[in-house]
Protein backbone atom coordinates (compact mmCIF):
# COMPACT_ATOMS: atom_id res chain seq x y z
CA UNK A 1 0.00 0.00 0.00
CA UNK A 2 1.10 3.52 -0.77
CA UNK A 3 0.94 6.02 2.07
CA UNK A 4 0.84 9.74 1.37
CA UNK A 5 0.89 12.59 3.84
CA UNK A 6 -0.49 16.04 3.30
CA UNK A 7 2.58 18.19 3.92
CA UNK A 8 1.18 21.68 3.67
CA UNK A 9 -1.50 23.57 5.50
CA UNK A 10 -4.58 24.43 3.50
CA UNK A 11 -4.30 28.08 4.37
CA UNK A 12 -7.47 30.03 4.75
CA UNK A 13 -9.63 26.92 4.96
CA UNK A 14 -9.41 26.18 8.66
CA UNK A 15 -8.51 22.58 7.87
CA UNK A 16 -5.55 22.28 10.21
CA UNK A 17 -6.76 18.82 11.22
CA UNK A 18 -5.82 17.51 7.76
CA UNK A 19 -2.14 18.44 8.06
CA UNK A 20 -0.14 15.31 8.70
CA UNK A 21 -3.16 13.04 8.31
CA UNK A 22 -2.21 9.79 6.59
CA UNK A 23 -4.06 8.95 3.40
CA UNK A 24 -3.92 5.36 2.19
CA UNK A 25 -4.44 4.53 -1.46
CA UNK A 26 -4.72 1.02 -2.83
CA UNK A 27 -2.93 0.18 -6.07
CA UNK A 28 -5.28 0.63 -9.02
CA UNK A 29 -5.24 -3.05 -9.92
CA UNK A 30 -6.82 -3.84 -6.56
CA UNK A 31 -9.20 -0.91 -6.59
CA UNK A 32 -12.83 -1.50 -5.94
CA UNK A 33 -15.29 -0.45 -8.61
CA UNK A 34 -16.52 2.49 -6.55
CA UNK A 35 -13.05 3.84 -5.71
CA UNK A 36 -12.63 7.43 -6.78
CA UNK A 37 -9.22 8.89 -7.52
CA UNK A 38 -9.04 12.64 -7.63
CA UNK A 39 -6.74 14.62 -9.86
CA UNK A 40 -5.98 17.62 -7.72
CA UNK A 41 -3.67 20.58 -7.52
CA UNK A 42 -2.57 21.75 -4.09
CA UNK A 43 -5.09 19.39 -2.50
CA UNK A 44 -8.04 21.14 -4.17
CA UNK A 45 -10.25 19.00 -6.42
CA UNK A 46 -10.98 20.07 -10.01
CA UNK A 47 -9.06 23.31 -9.80
CA UNK A 48 -11.31 24.77 -7.12
CA UNK A 49 -14.42 24.64 -9.28
CA UNK A 50 -17.77 23.74 -7.75
CA UNK A 51 -18.64 20.24 -9.05
CA UNK A 52 -22.38 20.87 -8.64
CA UNK A 53 -22.23 24.00 -10.80
CA UNK A 54 -21.28 21.92 -13.87
CA UNK A 55 -24.72 20.32 -13.57
CA UNK A 56 -26.76 23.40 -12.67
CA UNK A 57 -25.20 26.44 -14.40
CA UNK A 58 -24.29 27.39 -17.95
CA UNK A 59 -20.63 27.45 -16.98
CA UNK A 60 -18.80 26.03 -13.99
CA UNK A 61 -18.40 28.39 -11.06
CA UNK A 62 -15.38 28.77 -8.85
CA UNK A 63 -15.90 27.54 -5.32
CA UNK A 64 -15.33 29.61 -2.20
CA UNK A 65 -13.30 28.91 0.91
CA UNK A 66 -16.45 29.48 2.96
CA UNK A 67 -18.05 26.42 1.35
CA UNK A 68 -15.50 23.62 1.48
CA UNK A 69 -15.32 20.03 2.57
CA UNK A 70 -12.91 17.11 2.49
CA UNK A 71 -13.95 14.06 0.46
CA UNK A 72 -11.83 11.22 -0.93
CA UNK A 73 -8.59 12.90 0.11
CA UNK A 74 -9.22 16.25 -1.55
CA UNK A 75 -10.78 19.56 -0.60
CA UNK A 76 -13.88 20.35 -2.66
CA UNK A 77 -15.01 23.98 -2.97
CA UNK A 78 -18.55 25.13 -3.66
CA UNK A 79 -20.02 28.34 -5.02
CA UNK A 80 -22.90 28.26 -2.51
CA UNK A 81 -23.88 26.49 0.69
CA UNK A 82 -26.79 24.95 -1.22
CA UNK A 83 -24.39 23.35 -3.72
CA UNK A 84 -22.26 22.05 -0.87
CA UNK A 85 -25.35 20.45 0.70
CA UNK A 86 -26.30 18.83 -2.60
CA UNK A 87 -22.80 17.38 -2.95
CA UNK A 88 -22.75 16.13 0.64
CA UNK A 89 -26.04 14.31 0.03
CA UNK A 90 -24.68 12.43 -3.01
CA UNK A 91 -21.05 13.22 -3.93
CA UNK A 92 -20.79 10.53 -6.63
CA UNK A 93 -23.60 12.21 -8.55
CA UNK A 94 -21.49 15.36 -8.95
CA UNK A 95 -17.84 14.28 -8.83
CA UNK A 96 -16.21 13.95 -12.25
CA UNK A 97 -15.85 10.48 -13.74
CA UNK A 98 -12.39 8.91 -13.74
CA UNK A 99 -11.35 10.90 -10.70
CA UNK A 100 -11.16 14.16 -12.61
CA UNK A 101 -8.61 12.84 -15.08
CA UNK A 102 -9.06 13.53 -18.80
CA UNK A 103 -11.76 11.11 -20.00
CA UNK A 104 -10.30 10.96 -23.52
CA UNK A 105 -6.87 10.14 -22.12
CA UNK A 106 -8.33 7.34 -20.01
CA UNK A 107 -10.03 5.89 -23.11
CA UNK A 108 -6.67 5.99 -24.89
CA UNK A 109 -4.84 4.35 -21.99
CA UNK A 110 -3.14 7.53 -20.77
CA UNK A 111 -3.56 9.63 -17.66
CA UNK A 112 -3.75 13.41 -17.98
CA UNK A 113 -5.26 16.00 -15.67
CA UNK A 114 -8.75 17.10 -16.57
CA UNK A 115 -9.30 20.78 -17.22
CA UNK A 116 -12.48 22.22 -15.69
CA UNK A 117 -12.81 24.55 -18.68
CA UNK A 118 -13.23 21.61 -21.07
CA UNK A 119 -16.04 19.32 -19.98
CA UNK A 120 -19.26 17.60 -20.90
CA UNK A 121 -22.21 16.10 -19.01
CA UNK A 122 -23.44 12.80 -20.49
CA UNK A 123 -26.33 10.93 -18.86
CA UNK A 124 -25.81 12.99 -15.70
CA UNK A 125 -22.07 12.23 -15.47
CA UNK A 126 -19.37 14.90 -15.58
CA UNK A 127 -16.43 14.20 -17.89
CA UNK A 128 -13.37 16.47 -17.93
CA UNK A 129 -10.86 16.78 -20.79
CA UNK A 130 -7.26 17.95 -20.97
CA UNK A 131 -7.70 20.35 -23.90
CA UNK A 132 -10.44 21.59 -26.21
CA UNK A 133 -8.88 19.51 -29.00
CA UNK A 134 -9.26 16.22 -27.12
CA UNK A 135 -12.76 17.25 -26.09
CA UNK A 136 -13.63 17.53 -29.80
CA UNK A 137 -12.05 14.12 -30.48
CA UNK A 138 -14.11 12.66 -27.62
CA UNK A 139 -17.33 14.15 -28.92
CA UNK A 140 -16.74 12.74 -32.40
CA UNK A 141 -16.86 9.21 -30.93
CA UNK A 142 -18.63 9.84 -27.61
CA UNK A 143 -20.36 6.48 -27.15
CA UNK A 144 -17.26 4.48 -28.05
CA UNK A 145 -15.04 6.71 -25.91
CA UNK A 146 -17.27 6.31 -22.84
CA UNK A 147 -17.33 2.53 -23.22
CA UNK A 148 -13.56 2.32 -23.78
CA UNK A 149 -12.76 4.61 -20.85
CA UNK A 150 -14.97 2.60 -18.48
CA UNK A 151 -13.22 -0.61 -19.59
CA UNK A 152 -9.80 0.95 -18.98
CA UNK A 153 -10.64 2.47 -15.57
CA UNK A 154 -9.00 2.21 -13.02
CA UNK A 155 -6.33 -0.16 -14.40
CA UNK A 156 -5.00 2.62 -16.64
CA UNK A 157 -3.55 4.24 -13.51
CA UNK A 158 -1.00 1.40 -13.35
CA UNK A 159 0.45 2.33 -16.75
CA UNK A 160 1.71 5.84 -16.01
Amino acid sequence: MLHLRLKHALTGFGFAIFVGTALTLSPASRAQADTIYISMQDGIAIGGYDPVSFHTADQPKKGAQDHALMWKGAVWLFHTAHNQSRFEANPRAYAPKFGGHCAYGIARGRVFDGNPMTWEIVDGHLYLFHTPRVEALWMAERTHMIQTAHQAWPDVLDTD
